[in-house]
């Protein structure tokens, strides 16, 4: 094993950050600057007759004010993401609304001025007439007359996504036994800690545009910035700094503000800042998860699945800027683990008067695994087993690998799995809950009116997203390893995975490696940090990369040791004579030594090697390589929750959560630990906690966290994490993603953990959320 990558060790950037040295947007104060905000429709569905701004313009300590109609060509639909012939009728978002605003808090008027609190107050001269119109908010609204969200869209229908894989419809007519559940998931948001921000700069000096974004994908920011804002990709940069957060909030590309604060800075010649807060975030930030399935299962007298079939509807709001993506998912993750042999989904993608979805953590997976944990546990009820044993006589076996779904995934890549061992990783996730005496203890709890519930899931994610990432690695003067990547971190732990990645290659302290992002200047390498992808895809490109340099290293270090490369061993920090420790020199010497310019202090007794050895090209100690990739990779994992309900409140207590998760090897243990009990936590909330309501005009009654509840530390159970590791085959250093692992089964382990619990009052768990009054709803119904 090597000595760095499996390690459970501290993240490095943890010092930085924890002693309050992280640099967020608004921690970005530059001279001079204006700030923006932003007048939003109070409408769901409405005309715009009429904006006069003329009164705000003439306010003291207003710079610009900026209608749709100002803007001119620049005011025309922002990026479709992922164009697909699935989609019948896309549309996308302009930068302010002229004519029409399709949800509340979709931008009209974008105001300039000395500070926040005055072009708060200047908000209030401006006079926006509406028309008001029907609304689309709930799935039936879709297809009632004179109800449209975009007037030329017949049913309001953007999409329409479908795959069958074998003959699910004759088996299901010819099977045993069939059951159908209609099944829904609420809205939900990522909520991030720290809010959407941008910060432009427009120097005329130096002719260059410099935006600072807390997003996800500043490369993709930069290459679109270049051609929507006509801004040369040479007088362009890109930062994402610290980042409080994304989880797929931060991906979309590009929201309105991204493109309009920057134009006003290229404007007003002055540096322009927003940032966005908690009212802003819950009204005109991407959300997600809204579906409602008909599913139907059929099975055999063995509880083995044989066929299954779901018609689902999703809402993607008013806009569908990232394409099919998140219905395209949930179809194509929605086996999971089981081998099933025929299976269909059909997906309506609706327009609704909400704001625009785009992926949230999960993306799509949540509400497939809910559907198929569901049907499970239907089968299992009709047949009288253990839910356990239904899901164990259909997991995937584990010589079948590489495992061909039948399915195609949105990009047009095949959903094939890699690798994995799912029966192992639910027998140890059985042996950790202990079922025998769990109902044993189900059984005792009962006969004193308490009530305890168990529910399981299992999952696949779909990780490491193509088509490539890079790596620029440099030995520098002082000896350190500095590594430029592309994908800039909201908490995953770069700084230190990666450089432990490096350290194993090139023998060195991963305290001597440095990682930076260089991800929205000239030198990016790459796109951008969603899908999972950063540990596979960068992570490979780092360790090509040392490896390039390593190599570097070595030919410059034979010149200094008089030796063959092919006898030279690295180890901390130095390259030394294979089998004689003694005859070595440092890295901080090989890079003195192949600099011809000695800078005072820097003086060693080190030869100066003149050129790469064998070539006359001059010594560099740097090297750019890429790891390409069309494939996804399939991490895994199996989940179980005993819970306890109180049938007199409706209060659910989780006693103890078990996690067995699998993403291929681990590069370091405590930051995929992390990643999973994040994950979890926001499960958790997403089950019991959170759920985004609208009023029947469309009006948001979630806007603040007072009616939004976020799980808290508190809200972690006793928790069981185990790791099973089967390496990938598909990259050389065998991993796969975990960023949205977490996350995935937990609402559907809660929901049957909880119908389990009031199994004597027959409840079923059809929707999630569930929040305690609904609980006592069931109760009293059943």
């Amino acid at each position: 094993m090597s000595a760095n990558v499996g390690r459970r060790m501290l993240r490095l950037e943890d010092d930085r950050l924890l002693r309050g040295n992280g640099m967020y947007l608004d921690d970005i104060h530059v001279s001079g600057s204006l700030h923006a905000y932003f007048v939003r429709s109070m409408h769901a569905n409405a005309r715009i007759t009429g904006i006069d701004v003329e009164e705000a313009r003439r306010a003291p300590g207003v710079r610009l004010v900026l209608t749709g109609h100002d803007l001119g060509d620049l005011n025309g639909p922002l990026p479709l993401l992922g164009p697909h012939p699935d989609l019948l009728a896309p549309r996308t978002q302009r930068p302010l609304a002229v004519d029409r605003v399709r949800y509340v808090g979709e931008a009209i008027v974008m105001i300039v001025a000395n500070d926040r609190y005055i072009a708060e107050d200047v908000a209030d001269l401006i006079q926006i007439d509406y028309e008001p119109l029907p609304e689309v908010v709930e799935f039936d609204d879709a297809g009632r007359d004179g109800r449209f969200v975009h007037d030329d869209i017949p049913g309001n229908v953007a999409a329409v996504v479908s795959q069958v894989k074998g003959d699910p419809e004759g088996v299901i007519r010819s099977a045993p036994h069939t059951l159908e559940l209609t099944l829904d998931i609420e809205r939900s948001c990522g909520s991030p800690l720290e809010g959407r921000g941008v910060l432009a700069d427009w120097d005329p000096r130096r002719q260059k545009l410099t935006v600072f974004d807390s997003t996800q994908s500043p490369v993709a920011i930069r290459q679109g910035l270049s051609r929507i804002l006509d801004v040369p990709l040479d007088q362009l940069e890109v930062s994402a700094p610290d980042v409080g957060g994304g989880f797929g909030t931060k991906i979309m590309l590009f929201y309105p503000e991204e493109v309009l604060v920057p134009y006003a800075a290229l404007q007003l010649g002055r540096p322009v800042k927003w940032t966005e807060d908690r009212w802003e975030h819950f009204i005109s930030a991407n959300q997600e998860r809204g579906q409602h399935h008909q599913a139907v299962v059929a099975f055999d007298d063995n509880g083995r699945i044989l066929a299954v079939s779901t018609n689902f509807d999703h809402d993607t709001g008013a806009y569908i800027p990232y394409g099919i993506a998140v219905p395209a998912v949930t179809g194509t993750h929605l086996p999971g683990q089981y081998d099933i042999e025929h299976y269909r989904y059909s997906g309506r993608v609706l327009y609704t008067n909400k704001p625009p979805v785009s992926p949230y953590r999960g993306a799509g997976r949540p509400q497939g695994v809910f559907v198929m944990e569901r049907l499970i546990v239907a089968v299992a009820k009709r047949l009288g087993v253990e839910p356990w044993r239904v899901r164990r006589a259909n997991l995937i076996p584990s010589d079948a690998f590489p495992y061909d779904t039948g399915l195609d995934l949105h990009d047009g890549s095949r959903a094939i799995y890699d690798s994995g061992s799912y029966v192992e990783g639910f027998d140890r996730m059985l042996s950790h809950v202990d079922v025998e005496a769990f109902r044993e203890r189900q059984r005792a709890a009962r006969a004193e009116g308490r009530h305890l519930g168990l529910g399981m899931a299992t999952y696949v994610e779909g990780t490491g997203v193509g088509p490539y990432e890079g790596c620029a690695a440099t030995l520098n003067s002082s000896g350190r390893i500095v590594l430029e990547v592309s994908v800039p971190s909201q908490g995953q732990g770069h700084a230190t995975t990666f450089a432990q990645i490096a350290a194993d290659v090139l023998g060195c302290a991963v305290e001597q490696v440095q990682v930076v992002t260089a991800a929205g200047g000239p030198n990016a390498v790459g796109h951008g940090t969603f899908g999972s992808r950063a540990a596979v895809m960068s992570g490979n490109a780092v360790a090509v990369a040392a490896q390039a340099l390593r190599t570097k290293i070595l030919a410059t270090a034979s010149v200094l040791l008089e030796c063959s490369p092919d006898d030279l061993e690295t180890g901390n920090g130095n390259v030394f004579v294979r089998g004689d420790e003694n005859s070595r020199v440092s890295l901080a010497d090989i890079a003195s030594g192949s600099n011809p310019i000695r800078y005072p202090g820097t003086e060693r007794p080190v030869p100066w090697v003149s050129r790469e050895p064998g070539s006359e090209a001059p010594v560099s100690l740097s090297a750019t390589e890429y790891f390409r990739s069309g494939q996804w990779v399939f991490g895994s994992g199996a989940h179980g929750v005993m819970v306890e309900v109180d049938p007199g409140t409706g209060r659910v207590t989780i006693d103890q959560y078990v996690v067995v998760h699998d993403c291929g090897r681990v590069i370091n243990p405590l930051v995929v630990d992390g990643q999973v009990i994040g994950g979890l936590i926001q499960g958790i909330g997403g089950a019991l906690l959170e759920r985004l309501t609208f009023s029947d005009n469309g009006q948001p009654t979630t806007t603040s966290f007072l009616n939004f509840h976020l799980p808290s530390v508190d809200d972690l159970p006793p928790l069981v994490l185990d790791h099973l590791e089967t390496p990938s085959p598909w990259n050389p250093l065998g991993i796969k993603g975990t960023g949205e692992a977490g996350i995935i089964p937990v609402v559907a382990a809660i929901a049957e953990a909880i119908e389990d619990a009031l199994s004597p009052f027959e409840v079923s768990v059809t929707s999630m959320p569930l929040f305690p009054a609904e609980i006592l709803a069931a109760i009293d119904k059943d």
